[in-house]
């Protein structure tokens, strides 16, 4: 397994070199002469700082050197995040219609489970298209080789980038205005484009336009399913 300096991305064998335990050396990048991976030493909570001030270094470090074959069972992981995506998605669409008079305390149990069902099964079909948006145009538009290992690591890119839907869990507890919710979103589809930018290296006009793209066809399948629903 190679390892990535997390300034310039280079490919490096061992981030550090230990000699006893507590005692270790970081190593620093053959390309930039800098310390290949600071974060190796820093609290998580510096780690999570700069992942939401969307700095690079921080994605390097969390896609390349800590999501590896070697430490993380990657095919658990991927399926974990996908599952938890498409939920947090749902609670989404539930949290926009809330509101709604078909939601009120009024429907009988039967008729509000089949509306979740519903709403679970549009909010699927929506990621669907979402995912095969990003997936083709990581084939045609941005610099990614064909292949199941090279989708796999974009997949897991995105869906770890994503993490800004976590905060939509807060909504559990406090109230806030619908526009939060999209909020969320914009802060999702910028961090999708630092990921991409972080794995392909493409152009950053292409990066945006393939991350605007896929968002606005989940976007629009989603609520027009959703609107039809709840008719």
């Amino acid at each position: 397994m190679e390892y990535r300096c997390v300034k310039c991305g280079f490919r490096i064998k061992t981030l550090f070199v230990q000699y006893s335990p507590g005692n270790i050396r970081l190593m620093k990048c053959e390309n930039c002469r800098a310390v290949a991976d600071e974060y190796i030493e820093c609290e998580i909570m510096i780690l999570l700082i700069d992942l939401i001030l969307h700095k690079p270094q921080a994605y390097r470090h969390l896609l390349y050197n800590v999501i590896n074959p070697e430490t993380v069972n990657l095919e658990g992981l991927l399926w974990k995040s996908t599952i938890g995506f498409v939920l947090l998605d749902a609670y989404r669409s539930l949290l926009l219609r809330r509101s709604n008079e078909d939601l009120s305390s009024s429907m009988n149990f039967n008729s509000l489970v089949w509306l979740c069902q519903k709403m679970l099964k549009d909010v699927v079909f929506g990621n669907i298209m979402f995912l095969c948006v990003f997936l083709l145009a990581s084939r045609f538009c941005l610099n990614m080789s064909a292949g199941v290992p090279r989708f796999k690591d974009l997949l897991l890119a995105i869906l770890i980038s994503s993490y800004f839907k976590i905060f939509l869990v807060a909504m559990m507890i406090w109230k806030f205005p619908s526009s939060v919710i999209f909020i969320i979103d914009l802060l999702v589809l910028s961090s999708n484009i630092v990921a991409l930018k972080v794995i392909t290296k493409s152009a950053m006009n292409r990066i945006v336009g393939t991350c605007f793209v896929a968002h606005a066809v989940r976007f629009f399948v989603i609520e027009g399913l959703s609107l039809r629903s709840f008719r």
